[in-house]
This record gives C-alpha cells, sequence and structure tokens, in this order.
C-alpha cells in the first residue's frame, strides 16, 4: 500500500477544518497510508529569513529518506486533479510508495526545503490560509486516487 504523508508547519485550530481533515483522512484509509505531521509555528521574532530557516531545518529533519517529495508553493507548477492522479499513478508504477507533501507556514517554505524536493506544486495562483489549504490538499489527494480507482467522487 502506498504511504502518504503531509509534513506542514502549525497545528489546525479550527474545528471545522479539523473535522474537514478527518474526514478525508478516514476516506483516504482505503486507498494509501496517510500521516499528517505537524511541526510548530516559529515566531517572529528576528526576521521572515530567520523564520524561514528554522522551519526549514526543522522540515528537512522529517523528510523521510527516498519517496516522493512535493513542495507546495506558489511558483510551482499547476496540474489538474486528473494529471495529480496520473503523476501518483505514473510514480507509483515505477516503484516509488512514499509521497510527501510539503507545506509551509504563514511566510512559505524556506528554499532548502524546494530543492529537496523533486516536484513543486502550486494549485492556484492565488493565496490560502496554510490551515485551509491542507483541507483542500486532502481532497485533491483523495480525489486524485478516486479518479485513479474510476470512482464517481469525480465528475
Amino acid at each position: 500500500m502506498l504511504s502518504v504523508q503531509v509534513l506542514c508547519i502549525g497545528k489546525l485550530k479550527e474545528k471545522y477544518l479539523v473535522q474537514g481533515c478527518q474526514e478525508y483522512a478516514k476516506r483516504l484509509q482505503s486507498f494509501c497510508k496517510l500521516t499528517v505531521t505537524e511541526l510548530p509555528e516559529t515566531r517572529l521574532h528576528d526576521s521572515v529569513d530567520a523564520v524561514l530557516a528554522d522551519e526549514g531545518q526543522r522540515l528537512l529533519a522529517k523528510l523521510p529518506a527516498g519517496g516522493y517529495h512535493i513542495a507546495l508553493c506558489v511558483e510551482g507548477q499547476t496540474c489538474s486533479s486528473p494529471q495529480l492522479s496520473q503523476l501518483l499513478q505514473k510514480k507509483a508504477l515505477a516503484g516509488i510508495s512514499q509521497f510527501t507533501f510539503v507545506i509551509g507556514g504563514s511566510y512559505g517554505l524556506h528554499e532548502q526545503v524546494k530543492k529537496a524536493c523533486q516536484m513543486r506544486l502550486s494549485v492556484s495562483p492565488m493565496t490560502f490560509p496554510h490551515q485551509l489549504f491542507r483541507l483542500m490538499l486532502l481532497e485533491q489527494i483523495y480525489r486524485a486516487f478516486s479518479i485513479g480507482a474510476n470512482t464517481k467522487y469525480h465528475k
């Protein structure tokens, strides 16, 4: 079974976001082993660069060896839901069984984290709160697996 990790900065605070993420985590159980790893946000004391560096070091320490790492960032490439499904299927057929999606904090991701990932993905040129984005990402991962399994979820 494939393993999917969502590695992110920050804890979910709003109950509706927690419930939404729990729902998609439950749905994903039939497709993959899902792990969500939350790391605490760094408070802004010195500079945004210092925050990015600190969060980046902690994210890099949690990136699993091997697998396929995807950095979620505004400058990444965009793809449709069917294209994401095809990407996951293609990589799985090539022998990759571990996927890690990396979500930064409110200031984004440090360049070193982006360089450690094989892909940079943007879901939109619009800006979303990173906590809301986690729910959106889990839904898209579920949709990608549903497309691959030819379920009726994706219309």
